[in-house]
């Protein structure tokens, strides 16, 4: 053993507490703080993992898929991928009461990953606060109309004035001979005059001439609904190829909008400006409202008709062939996987101002059952409106039925309008989305601010200023989102920042901890060892330890910690190898179409891949830094630092394998972050 290798010094204990004992209202960790409620954790979770998704994604997927057939797949998504990565990533936060870049001390080759997760967190929330931003626009033109508009929305109807040429009844079916009396000319199979030099000023359309040709062309008839979001909120521009506002034509940026972004990252910084003491009362509303304004909005939308058609169309429209689609377990497995938000680094920043002997396993069932259910429930409100306003339309409900942005601002707006008091189920509504999205916000920034002030120890004392920081540059990220062309701009980032990449981050998280962690230097009776068991064995002791004598999980774990072991080290990384590897296929089977989704030019998917890269290249950068410290010495990449382990030494003495409890008394006055963190285990004790 190196005799020149310090010793490790930590603060002395001198808490005589029951060490399972949770006192809520103090700080079990002193200096990085912990929830000051029984219930804030649990909330913050519930809060991140039920997001926007869950309502306008999930019951469209269940519709497309077979209906009620898709929850087969969807349950076994949830069993064998959702809850165990879920489950992992709580235990690694809470055990280390470290954030996603400093948790990897038990193996320092894996930080990389928590700075992936960093980076995946980043760039979702400067889009995610976008859609907010979108949301809170209507809701204050909702609190205004009631004032000015009484019974009405501006959205529900086409105002000669306001509307586009393509609204409503301003876009109808004309004859040939009608469009060239007039002086027209039929382009595109619409009746039009000439453009403009930017290809709208001057433009006058006339009506359809053929609506196949047109629809083509990228024309058709909008809802008034759908025209106001693309026309008088977003301002994209007109409708067909090669016109309006698109990546290759991003046009200006709308103030309105910029106010509206503005107002969403004071509410976010706001809430996270004294880290989980404020947010963590704020959850009490954004977490629990949700799910008051869902049950009102079911019982609304019941007494509607035409309800029932849309409950039938989805879950009782089964079709049991479904399952031989790959694309059903495909989807079902996505949407688990990211409706969850695991292996974002969310998970584990949260986690990590938890009291040792939380109860994460029980934490961990509550909020994946609780997501899944939420989704269901929500698609129960959302298909009653929607087979109502297929009812007032006269059409089938697959015709009305979206998903993302158009369900939540335009097919559900529409349906308000028609419904008695609009302006105020329109207020509950875009609140409702504010607050889903607000809880995901938070935990995406609190993401980032909590490796920042783990890597800047410093740091910790002025975390207020971080958060105001992290929100400012964000807000500065979020403008060109404002530009006319910035929908297309959001679809992108929404594409390609969060998808196989983060399965990546899946995959190398279940093997860091289900085959590397605590495989090499084992300390066993004060002697140095290497197990030739997976890591995961490891990992079970240390959640044993974690979950102590009084949990309610404690009794079961033993007997189900083979489950965690399948899962971890064998079904769900295969699973998430098997998906990235059909996401590969799936994109270069429709690579040219993609190409052009946001741009006439077909070259912005480039950008696309770059936001996709840059998580990787974080991963990759940070693993060549990490070689370079030590020496490029593998054995001790893949070995515990001296700073490994629950961070109050009352609870580094739980563990059957501590070196705190094999070596001499330990030295009261320096902290344990004062020996330096490339200190592997075989120091001198």
């Amino acid at each position: 053993m190196d005799e020149g290798r310090k010793e490790i010094y930590v603060l002395k204990d001198d808490d005589d507490r029951d060490d399972e004992e949770q006192v809520f209202g103090e700080d079990e960790n002193k200096e990085r703080g912990n929830w000051t409620g029984r219930f804030d954790f649990i909330l913050s979770c519930l809060g991140y993992a039920v997001g926007l998704g869950n309502v306008w994604r999930f019951p469209y997927l269940c519709y497309r898929n077979g209906g009620a057939v898709f929850f087969i797949p969807y349950c076994i998504a949830l069993f064998f991928v959702g809850v165990p990565i879920f489950f992992l990533e709580l235990s690694l936060g809470q055990f280390t009461s470290s954030g996603p870049t400093a948790c990897w001390k038990f193996a320092p080759l894996f930080k990389g990953i928590g700075w992936a997760m960093v980076i995946v967190s980043a760039l979702v929330g400067i889009y995610y606060n976008m859609i907010i931003a979108w949301a809170i626009y209507y809701f204050v033109l909702s609190w205004v109309d009631i004032h000015s508009r009484g019974d009405h929305v501006p959205w529900d109807h086409c105002d000669n004035k306001t509307s586009s040429p393509f609204c409503g009844e301003n876009f109808n079916e004309t004859a040939t001979a009608n469009c060239t009396l007039n002086g027209y000319v039929i382009e595109q199979g619409i009746c039009k005059s000439s453009y403009g030099a930017d290809g709208t000023n001057g433009t006058i359309i006339y009506g359809i001439v053929d609506a196949k040709v047109a629809k083509s062309f990228g024309f058709s008839k909008r809802s008034p609904a759908e025209d106001y979001l693309y026309w008088q909120v977003l301002k994209t521009g007109p409708q067909g190829n090669g016109m309006g506002y698109d990546m290759d034509n991003m046009g200006k940026v709308q103030w309105e909008l910029v106010l509206c972004l503005i107002a969403a990252w004071i509410i976010v910084a706001a809430s996270l400006i004294k880290g989980v003491k404020s947010s963590g009362k704020v959850v009490y509303f954004t977490a629990l409202f949700p799910y008051a304004v869902l049950i009102a909005l079911l019982i609304r939308g019941v007494m509607l008709d035409g309800y029932y058609q849309g409950i039938e169309f989805y879950i009782l429209n089964v079709k049991w062939e479904r399952l031989s689609d790959v694309a059903v377990w495909k989807d079902a497995t996505v949407q688990i996987f990211f409706s969850l938000s695991a292996s974002w680094g969310g998970l584990i920043a949260l986690s990590s101002y938890n009291r040792f002997h939380n109860d994460c396993l029980r934490d961990s069932l509550i909020v994946s059952l609780g997501n899944c259910l939420t989704s269901f429930f929500a698609g129960f409100v959302i298909f009653s409106y929607l087979g109502y306003l297929a009812h007032q339309l006269n059409v089938s409900v697959d015709n009305v039925a979206q998903s993302g942005v158009g369900l939540a601002f335009t097919v559900y707006p529409a349906a308000v309008t028609t419904i008695p008091a609009s302006p105020l189920w329109a207020i509950l509504f875009f609140l409702m989305l504010i607050t889903l999205g607000l809880d995901s916000e938070f935990a995406l920034v609190e993401t980032v601010v909590t490796a920042i002030i783990d890597e800047f120890e410093g740091l910790r004392k002025k975390k207020a200023w971080v958060v105001i920081a992290v929100s400012f540059i964000f807000f500065l990220f979020g403008i060109p989102l404002c530009m006319n062309g910035g929908e297309q701009l959001l679809s992108l980032m929404d594409d390609y920042a969060g998808g196989w990449n983060v399965l990546l981050i899946a995959v190398l998280e279940c093997t860091a901890i289900g085959w590397v962690y605590g495989t090499y230097d084992y300390f066993n009776g004060g002697h140095r060892t290497s197990s030739t068991r997976p890591g995961f064995f490891r990992f079970a002791e240390d959640i044993r330890v974690m979950l102590g004598r009084k949990n309610c999980t404690s009794c079961i774990w033993p007997a189900f910690q083979y489950w965690w072991f399948i899962c971890w080290c064998f079904i769900s990384p295969m699973l998430c190898l098997l998906l990235i590897i059909y996401s590969w296929y799936d994109y270069n089977e429709n690579i040219e179409s993609k190409k052009l989704s946001y741009g006439h030019g077909g070259q912005w998917y480039l950008l696309g891949w770059a936001f996709t890269l840059s998580v990787i290249i974080g991963f990759v950068l940070t693993t060549i830094y990490m070689f370079g410290k030590y020496h490029y010495d593998l054995s001790r990449l893949i070995s515990p630092t001296s700073l490994w382990g629950p961070a109050l030494p009352k609870h580094r003495k739980l563990l059957p394998y501590s070196a705190l409890n094999n070596g001499p008394t330990i030295t009261n006055g320096k902290k344990s972050s004062e020996v330096h963190e490339n200190e592997s285990l075989d120091t001198k004790f």
